[in-house]
């Protein structure tokens, strides 16, 4: 899950070229300026966000519309194992996706080393044809195999996504500072949108054309996707140097009352947020007596209505506050669980909740800053373990059980909003203040 998105930190993460007036390693021929200030707009600053967020649609899009994926193996693909093996592959994809496999793999170090040698130009393109690659290979899997599912697309397509995943977004912050967080909306809302389109795609190509072409067709648009990014992301200044492993794990840290209740927080909330874009399609079929006309769709309006969520929360925590923004979200995500979600299985009730729940759950990975989520490695964990968790609620797929796991995704999220908003009043007591940062640094 992106929440390391909007990178506000003075000095980006991409190693270049020092020189005035030698063209970088960017895809394109921006010169390094005498200025390192983000100029917070112009053509290359919008072109490296229209990048991203090909980057953003192309990977993490992939990782939001897994719950169709999840639904279709269930049902037909994997239908002899369990829900929670099932889940656990697209479980493996969000910390993939993060710095939980970064880290503790060490890929930021060899991330590190390949842009400062060869370059994004080179990188990300490399890590489109790795993704692409792992879709083609999922094409020709067998039903009722998934160690080729976790193969393919849990570990070689999340793995290749990485290498372009981190750098084109930390390239963003040397384009926008003041209105970083407006600017960093786009690339979530594209993975939104990939939330969107991929279950559509899936819904009405496969019976049509059959799984493996299907994944074909995804792994050209992942290709078309790869070469916009390559030609728009542009890098304008240099990075600091590669920290120590024991300055990313700052344990220390932790006696900061911000920082231990911003890691509870984090960790509380990605527990559960995956919860519904997994199993709400499966709930709704399961609950009304079968698959309808609207069952791929509910899925499909909730990623749709959190481009919503990751856009105009950015631009409102410009002005009234990141952590008036992030802590109002996160609470306004359980409650909508418990109240919406666990008290109805009617349809029109289902696609009320799937619409606003996009929006409400859509801030937490837009809004927050790496500095004010730098447990983001142990969010990341959480990640790993929610869907699954849920996954063992509903082995047998009765009603009584999916209200089980309802109570506990939308108990947890309670949890995790209310160490938001204590980390939030530990920085200031004033409720209508505007808090734009935790003050971590």
């Amino acid at each position: 899950m992106p929440s390391s998105i909007t990178d506000n930190s003075p000095t980006p993460t991409i190693r270049e070229e020092k020189p005035v007036g030698d063209d970088l390693e960017s895809g394109g021929t921006s010169k390094l300026t005498s200025s390192l200030e983000p100029p917070d707009g112009g053509l290359d600053a919008w072109l490296t966000i229209l990048g991203t967020s090909m980057v953003s649609f192309a990977t993490f899009g992939i990782v939001n519309g897994y719950g169709a994926f999840n639904d279709y193996y269930e049902t037909t693909y994997l239908s002899n194992y369990s829900a929670t093996l099932i889940s656990l592959i697209g479980a493996i994809q969000a910390p993939c996706l993060t710095r939980l496999v970064r880290d503790f793999l060490l890929l930021y170090t060899l991330l590190g080393v390949l842009h400062a040698y060869v370059g994004p130009r080179y990188i990300i393109p490399a890590s489109g044809v790795i993704s692409a690659f792992a879709l083609f290979m999922l094409s020709i899997t067998k039903p009722q195999q998934i160690y080729q599912q976790y193969l393919t697309q849990a570990i070689l397509f999340s793995l290749g996504a990485t290498f372009s995943f981190f750098p084109s977004f930390a390239v963003c912050a040397h384009w926008f500072k003041r209105r970083i967080a407006f600017a960093m909306g786009f690339p979530a809302a594209a993975a939104s949108l990939g939330g969107v389109l991929y279950p559509i795609m899936l819904e009405r190509l496969i019976p049509r054309i059959g799984f493996g072409w299907t994944i074909r067709v995804l792994a050209f648009v992942v290709l078309l996707c790869f070469i916009i990014a390559t030609f728009t992301i542009k890098v304008r200044r240099p990075a600091k140097p590669l920290p120590r492993l024991s300055q990313l794990l700052a344990f220390r840290a932790f006696r900061d009352p911000i920082y231990l209740c911003l890691c509870l927080g984090g960790w509380f909330s990605v527990t559960s947020t995956f919860n519904p874009f997994f199993y709400v399609s499966v709930y709704g079929s399961d609950a009304n007596g079968g698959p309808s006309f609207l069952t791929p769709y509910y899925l499909s309006i909730m990623t749709a209505t959190a481009i919503l969520g990751r856009i105009a929360p950015g631009f409102i925590a410009d002005r009234v506050g990141k952590f008036n923004v992030i802590a109002v979200s996160t609470t306004l995500s359980g409650v909508l669980i418990l109240a919406l979600w666990y008290t109805s299985s009617a349809q029109p009730n289902l696609i009320a909740f799937a619409a606003i729940y996009g929006v409400v759950s859509g801030p937490f990975f837009a809004v927050l800053s790496r500095s004010e989520l730098a447990s983001e490695w142990l969010s990341s964990s959480s990640a790993l373990a929610g869907t699954p968790i849920g996954g063992v609620f509903i082995s047998n797929e009765t009603l009584p059980n999916f209200r089980h796991l309802i109570l506990f995704s939308g108990v947890i999220a309670l949890v995790g909003s209310g160490f938001f908003w204590v980390a939030r009043f530990i920085r200031s007591r004033k409720l209508f203040e505007a808090i734009l940062n935790s003050g971590l640094g």
